[in-house]
């Protein structure tokens, strides 16, 4: 595998790839990789092109500065952990590389999906997320790009910036990985001890029993009447939100809305660290 750390370097490394006919499939991470991240590669070797991962923890998209410095960042591994997949190419810039100082302002109307749960949440974020991934897509140029359905506003979001701007890349989105007991897989879960994570277990579970109960029919409101009442007397856990959505728009659900375009959203802290993790029901 090859580690790049300029883009004077990648643009170089791509077009001798073009050259040779390959296609180029991007996975932008900020590190700290994980099975979930790995399956990403995967899933982009697919294509039968050329993999390229990048690794840039991204101060644009973090509200709090705390969390900025708290992001973990085991570079060693991570190398390793891609070396072992197979990936072709490793793009590691700093941040000068990415944010010049003649950096120009940049905004993106993003409608509902930066007023909603993430959105709302977290004022700023997805204009910080398509800001770097513009930039890691122009650099890049790839043909491909592969987003992990565990943050599906993301995925959304990422479609949006594809559309406006135009650019001929196709999305892939990888499903959701998991440890075993059911918690989505985070760079955030290794800043929970034992007893947090069993905490947070009841993420997935009321996520997992809301599903079934939608899926065999049962009313929306005393689903997530149900769902709010587990999560709130959960100890450990204090709920941000819990939601039925309409998968596309995240808009709220209604009976109308057809149950195989479902999706279930959770977001909560634990033991300080914010988790989310969705489902989105089966057709």
């Amino acid at each position: 595998m090859k580690i790049i750390k300029t883009k004077i370097e990648l643009s170089e490394w791509v077009a001798q790839a073009r050259k040779e006919g390959h296609a180029i499939t991007l996975i932008p991470t900020m590190g700290a990789l994980h099975e979930g991240h790995l399956s990403l590669i995967h899933i982009g070797q697919k294509t039968g092109g050329k993999t390229v991962c990048s690794i840039f923890v991204n101060p644009t998209q973090f509200n709090d500065p705390e969390d900025l410095k708290k992001y973990p960042r085991p570079l060693e591994k991570d190398i390793g952990l891609l070396e072992e997949a197979g990936c072709d190419l490793l793009f590691l810039p700093e941040v000068a590389e990415m944010y010049p100082e003649d950096e120009a302002a940049w905004a993106i109307n993003l409608g509902a999906l930066d007023e909603v749960w993430e959105g709302a949440k977290r004022p700023g974020h997805y204009q910080g997320v398509t800001q770097i991934v513009y930039k890691l897509f122009e650099a890049v140029k790839p043909d491909y790009s592969v987003f992990g359905q565990k943050d599906l506003q993301q995925y959304l979001v990422i479609e949006e910036l594809i559309r406006q701007k135009e650019l001929p890349i196709e999305l892939i989105m990888a499903p959701t990985v998991r440890e075993p007991e059911g918690l989505a897989m985070s760079s955030r879960n290794v800043r929970l001890s034992p007893a947090g994570r069993k905490q947070a277990l009841v993420l997935s579970q009321v996520l997992f029993h809301s599903e079934t109960l939608l899926s065999a029919g049962h009313d929306l409101d005393q689903v997530r009447a149900l769902a709010l009442s587990q999560l709130e007397a959960a100890p450990g856990v204090r709920l941000e939100y819990f939601a039925i959505c309409e998968r596309s728009t995240l808009s709220e659900a209604t009976e109308e809305t057809p149950r195989d375009q479902l999706v279930i959203l959770v977001a909560a802290w634990v033991e300080g660290v914010r988790l989310i993790d969705n489902v989105v029901l089966k057709k």
